[in-house]
């Protein structure tokens, strides 16, 4: 099989559909893009699940003069009470689950308040409007729910809180969204296939008089084939390689030289998750690109 030969045949097929050539391109380049940006969202999703998860606490409000529920009758948790519930921390069963716990009292949950919302809020909040807390760091924080039912109705206890319920809602919005990204991306990966598949037969029957030709001297249909599944797979490679591009470039200059300007401790994907991807993308669209063009040209060579 001579490779001059097939390239040849190959550029022909460019040059003759060249505007179907392009939008497999670009196809493939807007197909990938969004796999590639669904990849690095779910990767994402593992660092800041790895990341936060891991340093979420359980939070045991104390009972304040303005809580008229959950046993609290609008009266602030007592000294003994609140004794009562460093005793259990320090002691087992929950000694065993505890890594370390902190007692924040009033003034220091308004000083934190403030930080949080700035100064401009202190008009709307007094220090004894906010519960005194009990933060406990679990050694496995699968564990919570230890913590949460033993403590759950202790006297001078409003509510045992574990964070991550705080956080789930938000690893579930972004998990839709890379959900969304992945159901967008199957589509244009299908519409990619499907423009493969015409531009494929498109340059076979404007070549049907040299693939009779070539029967005539005895070629191979392998022979025959080869050059219309290297045009498919060409065009895609270069959409794929656009996309990997389009990767890179939002984890350099969006994620790493905007979101890491932003004062914040959450980690984010670096270039390395990128690199890992455009390998990933590259083999999904030569794959597919191979697939699509083989079952075309076999179809319309009826072999």
């Amino acid at each position: 099989m001579r490779l001059g030969l097939i390239l040849s045949e190959v550029g022909q097929g460019f040059r003759r559909n060249i505007s179907m050539v392009i939008s497999v391109i670009l196809v493939t380049f807007i197909s990938l893009t969004f796999v590639g940006a669904a990849i690095l969202l779910q990767m994402q999703i593992g660092q800041m699940k790895g990341y936060w998860f891991d340093r979420a606490q359980v939070a045991v409000y104390l009972c304040t003069d303005f809580v008229d529920a959950n046993g609290c009758a609008l009266t602030e948790a007592t000294t003994d009470q609140k004794r009562n519930i460093e005793q259990q921390l320090e002691t087992e069963p929950l000694a065993g689950l505890i890594n370390h716990w902190e007692f924040e009292n009033h003034d220091q949950a308004y000083a934190n308040y403030l930080e949080q919302f700035g100064e401009e809020a202190s008009s709307f909040v007094e220090p004894e409007f906010l519960p005194e807390t009990f933060w406990v760091s679990l050694k496995d924080p699968e564990q919570s729910a230890a913590i949460i039912e033993r403590l759950t109705g202790e006297p001078g206890v409003e509510e045992v809180l574990d964070q991550r319920q705080l956080l789930q809602p938000i690893f579930d919005a972004l998990a839709a969204a890379s959900y969304t990204a992945i159901g967008i991306a199957v589509l244009m990966l299908v519409a990619a296939v499907l423009l493969i598949a015409t531009t494929i037969r498109l340059s076979a029957f404007s070549r049907r008089r040299e693939i009779g030709i070539m029967r005539l001297v005895g070629a191979s249909n392998r022979f025959i084939q080869t050059p219309f599944i290297l045009e498919g797979v060409l065009a895609a490679l270069i959409g794929a390689v656009l996309s990997g591009g389009a990767v890179v470039a939002i984890v350099h200059f969006f994620v790493q030289g905007y979101l890491n300007a932003v004062p914040g401790t959450t980690p984010y994907v670096d270039l390395g998750d990128a690199l890992l991807v455009v390998p990933i993308l590259l083999a999904i669209g030569a794959v597919l690109a191979a697939i699509s063009a083989a079952v075309a040209i076999r179809r319309y060579l009826r072999v």
